[in-house]
């Protein structure tokens, strides 16, 4: 094998603390490496994954080495051959979305939406043969009413509007499940995320925070995705993301009116899709997940019906 042909292992010393309490010690652990110039954040990325952490807050290496020996195939790694997970064929589908109500409170502060008949099924009876009878309704509303969809359109002038989505950013993407239900901190951080592959993936946050909906408390202390989270499915390319909050942004007088999570997502073309409900039905990985809006030009955001399927 020649130098350029080598593979590395790093070897180490962990300790790390969850967001919900508690920690784990691990010693002169292993794990494949891509090179021998590897830093300790990357090795410490692949020491969650391997084991599948879920809701680390922290991860502290010691006595870290590098050195040049066959890789053993760490889950996660560079060298991992785990065939990727599929729905199996006989499927279910879940309802992951809300229902709109007239008078309904999305957001708060935003109008409720109205729905009326255009055409009464008594008038209809005058247009159209005996027995036979229509009704056509109307609905006003703003587009972030009940389980919507922003499109980079929503925080950017020139980005992709409802209408130029394509239907590989919001159909059929393979999920992964994020859960920090029960956790002590509002926030969804990179701790949450490290042992995930959410590459090409729909990335939904299962916070419980659907648990308010429709109460006053709804957006009193909501869960929110932090800038440094989002900045984490940048760059490792999610799909769309997703939350069963008010918001994915803290919106809370602390923000001072800042949207790091919108900004970043929407900039890098990541659709987000707001106010989900029933994540606790969904596995971590294997189910696949939609949220299709129609198509309107020069519009923003939208209703949709989310669903999932495993």
């Amino acid at each position: 094998m020649t130098n350029s042909e080598k593979q590395y292992r790093a070897q180490f010393d962990a300790k790390v603390t969850f967001i919900n309490g508690g920690g784990l010690l691990a010693e002169k652990f292993r794990v494949d490496v891509p090179s021998a110039d590897v830093t300790e954040d990357l090795v410490a990325a692949l020491f969650v994954k391997s084991l599948g952490l879920l809701m680390t807050e922290e991860v502290r290496l010691d006595g870290m080495r590098v050195f040049a020996e066959p890789h053993k195939g760490t889950r996660g790694g560079p060298s991992d051959s785990t065939p990727e997970r599929r729905p199996s064929s006989g499927a279910r589908l879940v309802e992951l979305s809300h229902p709109i109500v007239a008078g309904m409170t999305t957001y708060p502060g935003l109008p409720a939406p109205e729905i009326s008949p255009h055409l009464a099924r008594e008038a209809s009876r005058a247009v159209y043969a005996e027995g036979t009878q229509f009704t056509i309704d109307r609905i006003s509303m703003v587009g972030n009413t009940g389980t919507y969809i922003d499109s980079p359109y929503h925080r950017y002038a020139d980005g992709t509007d409802l209408a130029e989505l394509p239907l590989s950013s919001f159909a059929l993407l393979d999920a992964v499940v994020v859960r920090t239900v029960g956790s002590k901190d509002r926030a969804v951080d990179i701790g949450s995320l490290a042992a995930l592959d959410v590459a090409g993936r729909a990335v939904l946050l299962h916070t419980g925070g659907d648990a308010a909906w429709g109460t006053a408390s709804y957006a009193d202390d909501a869960p929110y995705l932090t800038e440094a989270a989002a900045r984490f499915l940048v760059d490792r390319k999610a799909r769309l993301v997703g939350i069963d909050s008010v918001n994915i942004d803290n919106t809370d007088q602390t923000s001072g009116g800042r949207r790091p999570a919108h900004t970043l997502l929407l900039a890098a073309g990541i659709p987000i899709v707001e106010h989900l409900t029933g994540l606790e039905q969904l596995p971590p990985t294997g189910a696949t997940f939609t949220a299709a809006p129609p198509r309107i030009s020069s519009f923003g955001t939208f209703p949709v019906r989310a669903f999932a399927t495993i």
